[in-house]
């Protein structure tokens, strides 16, 4: 009885094994992980200065290494989510320089100068909600939640640059923001209502 036990326990270890193999070769995290692996970085700075959310934060980061993976994993701002990890989903869309980014997509040494706005800068400093977030809620936007972060930093970008659009232009500018819910209508009608059009 204890070896059919065994037996299954090394079986199942080795499925998951196989199915982690495959994953991280076709999401490109076997590229990651090995350059993360080599020694020598060709004596390149990793203790950088990066401004994310107004605060200067000072961070030892790989040059191999993501902004997005920099954000969760080193500055514990988990808000910026990781789906797709290759620049598809819009889930780690953060804002550099006011300019909506997938954050899976660019290194973090690449930021150094810039300002850098993650989930959790665009709330006011009391705590209060940005207006995207409030309709978004009143819209009953978010459904399983995990791509509203990047939903609401695209949002937020393009009502700081266009004030009053129109649902066609909200839904081009919300395009790269893919959401496994189907919620789409939902968060084009947050949008219009954070920017006025929709009481």
């Amino acid at each position: 009885m204890n070896d059919s036990v065994n037996l299954q326990l090394t079986r199942r270890r080795f499925i998951k094994g196989v199915i982690f193999s495959g994953a991280a070769a076709t999401s490109g995290a076997g590229v990651y992980l090995a350059a993360n692996a080599q020694s020598g970085n060709g004596g390149m700075e990793r203790l950088i200065t990066l401004t994310i959310n107004g605060r200067t934060r000072r961070v030892d980061v790989p040059p191999t290494e993501t902004l997005a993976n920099t954000l969760r994993y080193r500055l514990n701002l988990t808000g910026t989510k990781i789906g797709c990890n290759r620049g598809e989903c819009g889930a780690c869309t953060v804002l550099i320089d006011g300019v909506p980014n997938y954050a899976c997509s660019v290194l973090t040494h690449n930021v150094k100068t810039k300002q850098v706005t993650s989930i959790e800068g665009v709330k006011s400093e009391d705590g209060t909600l940005h207006a995207v977030q409030q309709a978004f809620i009143a819209e009953n936007a978010p459904q399983c939640g995990f791509c509203t972060p990047g939903q609401v930093m695209s949002a937020v970008a393009l009502l700081a640059n266009n004030p009053r659009p129109t649902k066609a232009e909200a839904a081009q500018a919300m395009s790269g923001n893919l959401c496994r819910c189907g919620a789409y209508e939902h968060y084009l009608n947050g949008v219009l209502r954070a920017s006025g059009q929709i009481a």
